[in-house]
This record gives C-alpha cells, structure tokens and sequence, in this order.
C-alpha cells in the first residue's frame, strides 16, 4: 500500500511540474477572449470626440466598426492598444473602423495617453457611462463590432488578441 501511495504521489509531482512548465511557456495571446456571435441593432449612441466635436455611431453606416470601451486605468485595456492601432491601420482602407470609447475620463487624461501611446483611430469621450448603458456593460474592456448594415455581431468581454481579431474580423469585413 505504501509503495502504491508513493507511486501516486511521485506521478501527481510530474504531472504538476510539466503542466507548470507548458502554462509558463503561453503567451499571453493564448488567453484571449473568443467573441460571442450576436445579433441586434446597434445602439444610438451619441458622443463627442477628443476635439470634442460631436459624433454618433449612425456617422459609421456602411463601415464595420469595432467599438471598443476602454479606461488609461485599466491594464488589459492598455495592454491590447497595440494590437487595436496595428489591426485598425491594417483594414481600415476596406470600410472598417475602430471607435474607442473611454469609460468615465476627461479629455485632460485620455489625450496623453492617446499621444503616449500614438493612436489613430476615433476616440470618443464618455465621462457620464453612456456606452456602459446602451451596450448593457459595466466590463472593461469589451468590444463590439457592428456591421455595414448598423447590426452587432460580435462581442468581446476581455481583452482581444491579434490572433482572434484575425480569426474573427476579417470576415465581417470582407461581407
């Protein structure tokens, strides 16, 4: 009995140490959010962006836009600017559109960081969580794309990696 204990106990120390080692081997790519599949209109959602000009989403009718809430606060919302600014000049000469919509700052913290972080696409201010109420979300980041037609179609609560906006995107774009 002793010996079969020790069998248990030396086979659960290796499954231990080589499952450590291939999670520690994973990038952080791999823990990407997979977007929901929706269907339903796209919401009115009036704002003004960094010039504080006003826009509204209906502004983008015919265009597939990916909205995407975000805070300079939030970490995994930092962390996939990169990978928004680089997917957005990728298809953005084929109808497609990022707006970023921050979550509850002024304009004297997001143009910084905006500027810091060099990106291109729209950025909307929201300081009284509009986009929080007409997309049904208190979550950040979360995402969503809107197709030519004004209809949402995918939906992301997490961060997006480069992997799974290719994966996903693309083909809404291409419709």
């Amino acid at each position: 009995m002793m010996l079969v204990g020790l069998g248990f106990i030396t086979l659960g120390m290796v499954l231990f140490f080589l499952l450590r080692s291939s999670t520690s081997e994973l990038q952080p790519d791999e823990f990407s959010t997979t977007p929901a599949k929706v269907q339903y209109p796209a919401p009115e959602l009036k704002l003004t962006d960094l010039s504080g000009s006003p826009t509204a989403l209906t502004d983008y009718r015919g265009k597939v836009v990916l909205v995407n809430m975000w805070a300079t606060w939030c970490p995994p919302c930092k962390a996939e600017m990169p990978t928004l600014e680089a997917f957005y000049r990728k298809y953005q000469d084929q109808g497609f559109i990022i707006v970023g919509l921050n979550d509850g700052e002024t304009r004297d913290v997001v143009a910084p960081f905006v500027n810091e972080h060099g990106l291109t696409f729209p950025i909307w201010l929201d300081e009284q969580y509009a986009s929080e109420k007409a997309f049904n979300t208190v979550n950040l980041p979360s995402s969503y794309v809107i197709d030519r037609q004004g209809t949402v179609r995918l939906m992301w609560i997490g961060a997006i990696s480069p992997r799974v906006l290719e994966k996903y995107v693309p083909d809404v774009i291409k419709e």
